[in-house]
């Protein structure tokens, strides 16, 4: 979907603002035709702020159907092709139209368990987690009562709606959905930036490691771009491995034989999606050290 602009939804008739934002509350265009009234907005944070407001005072019987209009993670509409496109894409992100049959068992299970209880699909904004994630996410929040989780499900419909709606309005600001992970390498041993290192950020699962990216740093020993930014950073393991054997090797210098270190792993964890995590690496060919930056 091509990005529309504040300015010219804020001149809109009716039927084309609801036209565009119709999806951004997952099949209740409701609640764009009720926020219309609101314009102009000054930024995309109020038009979020004013169709937050909207599914808030609406009646209990309208917010029941909104929630009940989320499909299943992993569940049959999405094996039958049957979601929303933004549904669709959301959950493809989150590898869960990758799912192995013990996976798949999983999601099938914790599904029916939840709606046995609560009478209404889980309901996460996957675009936040990794598949492990989401799982630990499905048993904790099997532990809420009712009106807890009738909460945090309205609170995860708006953390999506709130990244939809970013990726579908330009304006003077930006809704403050988006995480950033970068990292820079120094060679302490030459005295400056390590250019021309090679890099390997993958995510870690319980199936094992999937690579994000492959990279190599610059002459300031950083990327050229963010490993990761524009979307959230799923919480999930990472490790990024970085080729410092074969970086010292281009450089000639004196090492052994295999040389001490080759591939430097380096894992971490990240809870926070929105956040800013920058981990550099200060290395030489027998030692390094590594930090949360930001």
């Amino acid at each position: 979907m091509t990005p529309i602009s504040l300015d010219t939804l804020n001149a809109a008739d009716r039927k084309t603002f609801v036209a565009a934002l119709g999806e951004v509350i997952e099949l209740a265009p409701w609640v764009a035709e009720e926020a219309y009234a609101a314009r102009p907005f000054a930024g995309i944070a109020a038009l979020y702020a004013a169709m937050t407001e909207v599914v808030r005072t609406a009646p209990e019987a309208k917010v029941r159907a909104l929630i009940e209009g989320h499909p299943d993670l992993a569940g049959k509409a999405a094996r039958e092709g049957k979601l929303t496109a933004d549904s669709t894409a959301e959950q493809a992100a989150a590898g869960l139209d990758r799912l192995s049959e013990e996976e798949f068992a999983a999601f099938h299970r914790l599904n029916d368990a939840y709606r046995k209880k609560f009478a209404m699909p889980f309901i996460v904004c996957v675009r936040r987690h990794g598949k492990e994630s989401i799982l630990r996410e499905f048993e904790r929040r099997l532990q809420n009562g009712a009106p807890a989780e009738r909460a945090a499900a309205l609170g995860e419909v708006l953390r999506i709606a709130a990244l939809r709606l970013d990726a579908r309005v330009t304006g003077p600001d930006r809704l403050k959905v988006h995480g950033h992970l970068s990292t820079h390498v120094l060679d302490t041993h030459g005295g400056g930036p390590a250019q021309g290192m090679a890099i390997e950020l993958c995510e870690i699962g319980v199936g094992g490691a999937r690579t994000l990216v492959r990279t190599v740093t610059n002459a300031d020993g950083r990327t050229e771009k963010p490993l990761l930014s524009g979307t959230p950073i799923p919480i999930a393991a990472y490790e990024l491995r970085f080729a410092v054997g074969a970086y010292f090797a281009s450089r000639r210098t004196p090492t052994a034989d295999p040389p001490f270190l080759d591939i430097v792993p380096v894992r971490f964890s990240v809870a926070e999606p929105e956040g800013r995590y920058h981990v550099p690496l200060l290395v030489t060919p027998w030692s390094y050290s590594t930090y949360r930056g930001s």
